[in-house]
């Protein structure tokens, strides 16, 4: 019988890579060794071939090799600096993880003071906005605000920056609420100064319980940092050429508007809005299939089989909306999804899963996509201050051939 594996010599030649972005392409779940008790690894030529036909047909890969010590997405979950994402969001506050991103520990517990100065600003700078524009779109105009007022956003040693980020960091989650939310206790800590009060208050009205800001802060840690996503690498990028953290930022939450980031929480949002009774679920998930969309919220390419993330913010939904009517509308999809044997949900089914349970106005999970993905942008702009390096990738011309001088 034919054997039907390859090498990794001969798997990298069949897709015309090298060997290590062929165990890239292992680490990040795109393919999976087949092995064997006293035998090297060996590949499926039937994977091989299906991955290879979707980088003809679909979105080609390509790898960019950077170093980082930030964060690894791994088969059995993901890790920021070594710590397991998944225990953070459960015993950890954002600020907490935000500190570990960006400077290797844990700081010591304590609210960020949100600078009212800026947060006017950040807010002020809204005014012109529609009343209907959505809170990612408000969040790019607060954080180009908030750059133009800070005159010394141009140091760039580590631990300035970190003073920066949670300037910015909170004047963003400040400006988006009409007024300070009341205390409530979370954990070691009060919802007056977090950067989850904060946001809560700029997301909906309704008043927040200890277990609604609980899944809230979860979610800010869990969407914290994702390795090299696309608004990651594109806000690296600029904090390669030295642009101030500012920058940094709005590139990121620019980038962040693309239908492979944040927006795919918006669509399952919508999606799961539509199902206002368990029996429609069917109906909902049947359109997207009518039309030839994809189901928003569920598969990732990184985590073939489940995101980890989506597991835990979903508990921490559950656990704090148990028996609210939006919750039986999110339960209702996952039946269905599962009857029907669609892939896994990632974390935007789980993030607008939040929204709809909480109540938050359209959009909102896109805004606390984007103000929990600071943390990461800002770690990742540490990173290159301090290395030097620019990042500069080398297009392979394939355009008119150019003629030889006579």
């Amino acid at each position: 019988m034919q054997d039907s594996t390859l090498s990794a010599s001969e798997a990298a030649e069949l897709l015309g890579v090298k060997p290590a972005t062929l165990y890239a392409y292992v680490s990040r779940g795109l393919l999976h060794r087949v092995r064997a008790p006293g035998r090297p690894s060996r590949f499926s030529l039937a994977d091989l071939e299906a991955l290879k036909a979707r980088s003809r047909a679909g979105r080609r890969v390509l790898e960019l090799p950077v170093e980082s010590a930030l964060t690894s997405v791994r088969e059995d979950g993901l890790y920021y600096r070594g710590e397991d994402v998944a225990l953070l969001a459960t015993t950890r506050a954002f600020e907490e993880v935000a500190g570990l991103l960006w400077t290797g520990a844990f700081p010591d517990l304590e609210s960020w003071p949100v600078d009212t100065a800026a947060a006017k600003v950040a807010g002020d700078a809204q005014r012109a906005l529609p009343d209907d524009a959505l809170p990612l779109d408000r969040l790019r105009v607060a954080a180009a605000a908030l750059a133009a007022a800070d005159p010394l956003r141009f140091q760039t040693d580590a631990e300035a920056v970190a003073v920066t980020g949670r300037r910015l960091v909170g004047a963003l989650a400040a400006s988006l609420a009409a007024s300070e939310p009341a205390p409530l206790a979370v954990r070691s800590q009060t919802l007056r100064g977090s950067v989850a009060g904060w946001l809560w208050g700029g997301l909906t009205p309704l008043p927040a319980s200890d277990g609604a800001v609980e899944a809230l802060n979860t979610a800010l840690v869990l969407l914290a940092d994702h390795e090299l996503s696309i608004s990651t690498l594109a806000a690296r990028m600029a904090a390669s050429i030295a642009a101030d953290p500012y920058s940094v930022v709005c590139v990121g939450l620019s980038a962040l508007g693309g239908a492979m980031q944040a927006v795919a929480a918006l669509a399952a949002e919508d999606m799961l809005r539509e199902v206002v009774r368990p029996d429609l679920a069917s109906r909902a998930v049947g359109e997207r299939l009518r039309r030839g969309d994809r189901v928003p919220g569920f598969g990732h390419r990184l985590h073939p089989e489940g995101d980890p993330r989506a597991a835990v913010l979903l508990g921490a939904v559950r656990d704090a909306f148990s028996g609210e009517p939006g919750l039986s509308g999110v339960e209702a999809v996952l039946a269905v999804s599962a009857e029907r044997g669609l892939p896994p949900p990632n974390v935007d089914f789980a993030l607008a899963a939040l929204a709809v349970a909480a109540g938050w106005r359209r959009g909102a999970g896109e805004a606390v996509f984007g103000i929990a993905r600071c943390a990461g942008w800002i770690a990742h702009a540490i990173e290159e201050y301090g290395a030097r390096t620019e990042l500069r990738p080398r297009p392979v011309y394939v355009g008119i051939p150019i003629a030889p001088e006579r």
